[in-house]
C-alpha cells in the first residue's frame, strides 16, 4: 500500500495522522479506516482461536508472515496438559507458515516485540492482548483485538477500525524523589476514570520527560481508561534510540481537536496505589499505608508487561539490598523477558533479589492472569506492579490486590504491609 503524500491542512491528532498514513485517505475522529498492518501478535492463550480462524473460518494462511508474531507469555511454561497441547499446535503452526515463534522463556509479548524491533514510531501494531497500547510508548499504534479480528488482519495484512477521537494528557513539571512513571500512570487513570476514555485514543504530552521503559508503562497503562491507543509524542530517549526512524509527520498538529484535555503537575504527585478492585481506585501510599497497618501481606509480586523491566528491578533491588523479606510474606519476581533476567543476572540483581528471599520465575506474565506460578488463595493480600486489580484477576475472588510501582512493592515485602522505601530503612541491615 503506497504512503500519501498530500494531507488535508485541517489539524490531526497522533491517531488521525497514524491512520491515515497507514490507509488510503485522510480520516478524522469517527471517520471509518481500512488500514494496512505493521505488525501482528498473538499470545499463547489465544493462539488455538487464532489458528482454528485462520485454518477452519478463512481457510487462509498469513499474506505477509514476516508481519506476525506467536509469543508464548501467559502461561509459560506449560500448567496442564492442555495447555501444552495449546502451545505445541502453536509451535506446529508458526514451523508450517513461517510466522515468528517466540517460545517459553523468550519473555512477555509488548516487551519482547519492543526489543526486537517490531513496534517502530508510526506503525500499526495489533496485539490478541488488551495491553497491545503499550506500543504507543514510541509513537506506534497499538491496540488490542480478539482471536476473528486478529486473523483478519494476518489473512489479509490489514484491518478496518472506527477512527477514535482523543484526550490530550500534559505533564508539567519534574518527578521527586521516589516517584515513578508507575505512580504517573495510576493518578492520570485516576484522573480519567476507568471508562473515561472508552474508544479514545490518549495523547499524552511528555517532552523529554521518561525512558522508553517509562513511556510502556503509561502507554500500556491506557487501556485501564478504556482506551483503544495510549500515543506517547516523541522526545528524549526516544529521538535518540529511534533517531531517523521518527517520521517527521507522525507529531500531533497544533490545533489539533481533543474531547478532552487534562494536565497533570509531575512535581505535586506522591507514591500511588491502586486499591481493590478497580484501577482507577486510586490512593496515595502513605493514606493506604495507615489504613493497612495492621494488614498482613501475603505475596507481593513485581514483574509483568507494566513493570519488569531492568529498571523496575533496580529499583526493587534498591530497596531489598542486605535486607530480608518479611516472615509470612512472599515475594515473586517475574523478569519481562530474557534480555532482562540477563542484564539482572549481569550486574548482580537477581542475586540481591534471591539473597533477600525473593522466589524468581521463568520470564513471562507469571500471575498476573491468575492461571500460574503464583496464584492467590481465598482471602489472601497481594501487592503486586501489574496493572489489573479485578474480583478474580489473580486467583480465588476473595483475594485482594493493591497495584503500586517496584520501589513500594518491595518495601513492602520488608516490612509484610503496605509500606514506603523510606520506611525500610530504619528496619535494620541483614548480618
Amino acid at each position: 500500500m503506497g504512503r500519501m503524500t498530500n494531507l488535508s491542512s485541517r489539524p490531526q491528532t497522533m491517531a488521525e495522522k497514524i491512520l491515515s498514513r497507514r490507509g488510503t485517505q485522510v480520516v478524522y475522529a469517527g471517520d471509518l479506516a481500512v488500514v494496512e498492518v505493521d505488525q501482528v501478535m498473538v499470545v499463547d492463550s489465544i493462539a488455538q482461536s487464532f489458528i482454528q480462524r485462520m485454518q477452519q473460518d478463512l481457510n487462509a494462511t498469513p499474506r505477509y508472515p514476516e508481519r506476525v508474531s506467536i509469543v508464548i507469555d501467559h502461561v509459560a511454561p506449560a500448567s496442564t496438559v492442555s495447555v501444552a497441547q495449546a502451545q505445541k499446535e502453536a509451535r506446529e503452526y508458526a514451523a508450517q507458515t513461517g510466522v515468528r515463534l517466540f517460545d517459553v522463556g523468550r519473555g512477555i509479548c509488548h516487551q519482547v516485540l519492543m526489543e526486537e524491533g517490531l513496534a517502530r514510531p508510526g506503525w500499526i501494531v495489533l496485539g490478541s492482548d488488551s495491553h497491545s497500547t503499550t506500543y504507543g510508548a514510541v509513537a506506534a499504534f497499538g491496540s488490542g483485538m480478539g482471536a476473528t479480528d486478529i486473523a483478519l488482519a494476518a489473512a489479509s495484512g490489514k484491518t478496518w477500525l472506527k477512527v477514535p477521537e482523543s484526550v490530550k494528557v500534559t505533564f508539567t513539571g519534574d518527578l521527586r524523589p521516589g516517584v515513578t512513571a508507575k505512580d504517573v500512570a495510576l493518578e492520570m487513570i485516576r484522573r480519567l476514570g476507568a471508562d473515561g476514555a472508552t474508544y479514545q485514543s490518549i495523547e499524552m504530552h511528555a517532552g523529554d520527560r521518561f525512558t522508553r521503559g517509562e513511556r510502556m508503562t503509561l502507554a500500556n497503562l491506557c487501556v485501564e481508561a478504556g482506551a483503544k491507543a495510549g500515543l506517547v509524542v516523541p522526545g528524549g530517549e526516544i529521538l535518540t534510540a529511534y533517531g531517523y526512524d521518527i517520521p517527521e509527520w507522525v507529531y500531533p498538529d497544533q490545533g489539533a481537536a481533543y474531547v478532552q484535555s487534562i494536565e497533570i503537575d509531575l512535581s505535586a504527585l506522591n507514591p500511588r496505589m491502586s486499591a481493590p478492585s478497580e484501577v482507577d481506585n486510586v490512593f496515595d501510599v502513605a493514606e493506604l499505608r495507615e489504613q493497612l497497618r495492621d494488614q498482613p501481606v501475603d505475596q507481593v509480586f513485581i514483574g509483568t508487561c507494566t513493570n519488569g523491566r531492568i529498571e523496575d528491578l533496580h529499583a526493587a533491588a534498591d530497596v531489598l539490598r542486605g535486607r530480608r523479606v518479611a516472615p509470612g510474606t512472599r515475594l515473586l519476581v517475574i523478569p519481562a523477558s530474557s534480555q532482562v533476567m540477563e542484564e539482572a543476572m549481569a550486574d548482580g540483581t537477581l542475586l540481591t533479589l534471591q539473597r533477600a528471599g525473593a522466589v524468581l520465575g521463568t520470564p513471562g506474565c507469571g500471575p498476573c492472569m491468575g492461571r500460574h506460578q503464583g496464584v492467590l488463595a481465598p482471602g489472601e493480600v497481594c501487592v503486586s506492579t501489574s496493572n489489573r486489580n479485578f474480583i478474580g484477576r489473580m486467583g480465588d475472588k476473595d483475594a485482594r490486590i493493591y497495584l503500586a510501582s517496584p520501589a513500594v512493592a518491595a518495601a513492602t515485602a520488608v516490612m509484610g504491609r503496605v509500606a514506603l522505601p523510606e520506611d525500610v530503612m530504619t528496619h535494620g541491615e541483614v548480618a
